[in-house]
């Protein structure tokens, strides 16, 4: 399946191949026909990195009506970095488009001022965090009349956020859409009364296997060791990638901040990156991580959500996530455009059973390393 059959003109194929962006993705092949119809509800059940921007990206940009100034089109995030990327993407896909899509990201850490005056000028897709657009909301400074689709993208994560009362209202908010759009990793309780209370009985669904989203050229290594021996063998690692670029991922801020502390004591250039971080701090440290400045950025899992840097040779996963969807997460941040990448995890003694189950859930090898 190519992208022209999947009826995607071809201006803005000009722009996904600009970014490397081929063949269709699975999510992409079985959402976009559905999408473009552009009077359907949908759910899609996919984990990060399947493609999710483009697959419901694309058909709201081929069905925006660019003669209306109005917003037409809200994609919700749960962190501002995706609500960036997004943003940043799709005006990538119109880089040879004729017609003038205008979009806009509005999110919380940026002063609210800025994103009125912004949103002062035609806009016809909004990128929001929940909190931000209901700052705006309150305020009476965006106007969501002429709103048709609504996107919840990483829906189980804006829950977990807490983003339930926020996401009910700005449903509210939008009742003259003819779609609801959502993507997931995972259909929950919470998710599914969004399902009942939202969607049409009918909603066609497409739910992505987690075997089949793994990138392949990513090389999956583990190594066993006590939490005393962690920083060590770290340190031991992260001198065999001599000039390589990477990202350390923890489980908790108080994690990354204390491992980041603990690097910087062995003078390691590197910085944390979490969600206590203002929103000046957090593009602080990813302009410096982007610039070359560090080699090493070390993150939270929320806190990573829409990291796009590229070139970046291994990930680490320093403590081993919760949930598979999140080793798919981290490890996907590396092997983009068709380069080669390493996933680093280490595990404590008593943890090989959980690098067992990774590997069936995801229908992947693991090599067992020691540095």
């Amino acid at each position: 399946m190519t992208f022209e059959q999947l009826n995607i003109p071809s201006q803005l194929i000009e722009g996904l191949a600009q970014l490397n962006i081929i063949t269709p993705t699975e999510i992409q092949e079985k959402a976009i026909p559905t999408l473009l119809k552009y009077n359907s509800d949908f759910i899609g059940q996919a984990q990060t990195g399947t493609g999710k921007t483009a697959a419901f990206g694309l058909p709201i940009l081929v069905n925006i009506d660019t003669k209306n100034p109005k917003i037409q089109a809200i994609i919700l995030s749960p962190t501002r970095e995706l609500a960036q990327q997004i943003a940043k993407q799709l005006f990538k896909f119109t880089k040879f488009d004729t017609k003038k899509t205008f979009v806009e990201a509005v999110y919380g850490g940026e002063k609210i001022e800025i994103q009125i005056a912004n949103l002062k000028r035609p806009t016809h897709i909004l990128v929001a965090t929940p909190g931000r657009l209901i700052d705006l909301l309150n305020r009476k400074m965006v106007d969501l009349s002429a709103v048709k689709t609504v996107v919840l993208d990483e829906a189980d994560e804006m829950l977990s956020m807490g983003f339930k009362a926020d996401m009910d209202e700005i449903l509210t908010h939008t009742k003259n859409r003819k779609n609801l759009w959502l993507f997931s990793a995972t259909i929950s309780t919470d998710i599914q009364q969004i399902i009942d209370t939202y969607m049409r009985s009918d909603v066609p669904s497409v739910k992505i296997a987690k075997n089949e989203v793994v990138n392949t050229a990513i090389t999956h290594q583990y190594l066993v060791a006590d939490i005393p021996q962690k920083l060590p063998v770290l340190i031991k690692f992260l001198k065999t990638q001599n000039e390589n670029r990477g990202i350390i991922f923890c489980k908790t801020k108080a994690a990354a901040q204390n491992l980041a502390s603990q690097l910087i004591s062995k003078n390691i250039a590197t910085d944390a990156l979490h969600g206590d971080l203002g929103q000046r701090d957090r593009e602080k440290v990813m302009r410096a991580f982007k610039n070359e400045k560090l080699k090493i950025l070390i993150a939270t899992d929320v806190a990573a959500r829409g990291i796009d840097v590229q070139d970046l040779a291994y990930i680490v996963q320093y403590q081993l996530p919760e949930q598979t969807e999140y080793y798919t997460h981290r490890s996907g941040r590396t092997a983009r455009a068709g380069k080669k990448g390493l996933s680093l995890t280490f595990i404590l003694p008593h943890e090989g059973a959980k690098i067992t189950k990774l590997a069936a859930e995801l229908n992947i090898e693991f090599e067992k390393v020691e540095f």
